[in-house]
């Protein structure tokens, strides 16, 4: 294999890496950190695209032709606002009645998922839509003859980049992350000394939900949107989750970089969805030996 063969693959597997872990990053915190199995997370992934969608259209009215090429920096913050609001209220109206009871959030969230599918049909229709790319995103920076970097990966990556530094630093360098992991950790003791454990649980749903939207916004750079698109990345976002191990926020970045990389590797070998049920085989095998997942954080028990 040549080395510009190999950077390639390399890159491809990176590019893959990114968005595993954007879908996956919002589901880690709701699924891993509060316990809430959201079988939401697709359609509010959904949500983020239909508003990326929606904020072009109107973009395209209301701002001069030279100003559509930036529409993307004001399409992400808005599907991020749109589905943090979504995730707020679907926490304060459904979820918190149901903490502690894993069966009952995924058969809740479950008919939720079916009423937000169909209300996207109502609203959208059943046909695909798609968004305009930017004009700066299109085509490839080529560095030499045989490497070619598509424009809309690379921004893909950067954009994964910020927002996995911005979720460390709210959950691990800020108060609120400090009580968001006390009371996921210890609740009595944390509403014992005084933390709004409501408030907590709304805001980090709310987060979670916020991700799924950048996730399902910086979708519409790669693909069409339509009402089940949620469907299809939802069962990915749990593989990640749950080999890379449960309330381990570096184990779902761990375990979405071996998936994209092994991924882009296999099928290089073979075709793809013979290499996608070889993931799948091997991320079974490595749970039926360490149920708890592979980069799951070690306690006292």
């Amino acid at each position: 294999m040549s080395f510009d063969i190999a950077v390639m693959q390399a890159f491809n597997g990176i590019s893959l890496f990114t968005i595993l872990l954007l879908m996956s990053l919002g589901l880690a915190i709701v699924f891993g950190l509060m316990g809430v199995i959201n079988m939401a997370h697709g359609e509010l992934m959904a949500l983020g695209a239909y508003a990326t969608y929606v904020t072009a259209k109107v973009c395209e009215v209301l701002l001069p032709s030279w100003w559509l090429a930036a529409y993307l920096f004001i399409a992400i913050p808005v599907a991020f606002a749109v589905t943090f609001a979504a995730g707020y209220a679907i926490e304060r109206g459904l979820i918190r009645h149901l903490y502690n009871r894993p069966l009952d959030t995924l058969l809740a969230t479950w008919g939720l998922s079916l009423i937000l599918q169909q209300a996207y049909r109502s609203i959208f229709g059943a046909q695909e839509v798609s968004v305009p790319l930017p004009g700066w995103l299109a085509g490839a920076w080529e560095p030499t003859a045989e490497l070619q970097f598509p424009l809309n990966r690379l921004f893909i990556v950067a954009l994964t980049a910020v927002v996995a530094a911005v979720v460390y630093w709210l959950l691990y360098r800020t108060r609120w992350g400090l009580e968001v992991r006390s009371v996921m950790q210890n609740r009595p003791m944390a509403s014992a000394v005084g933390i709004n454990t409501a408030r907590v649980d709304a805001l980090t749903f709310a987060l979670g939900a916020g991700l799924a939207g950048i996730a399902g916004s910086v979708f519409t750079m790669v693909g069409s949107t339509n009402p089940g698109t949620g469907q299809l990345y939802i069962v990915d976002a749990f593989i990640v989750v749950v080999f890379g191990g449960v309330q381990s926020l570096l184990g779902t970045a761990l375990s979405g970089f071996t998936i994209a990389e092994s991924q882009t590797v296999l099928e290089a070998l073979m075709s793809g969805s013979m290499a996608r049920v070889s993931i799948l085989a091997l991320v079974i095998v490595v749970l039926y030996f360490r149920p708890q997942g592979l980069f799951a954080r070690r306690t006292r028990s």
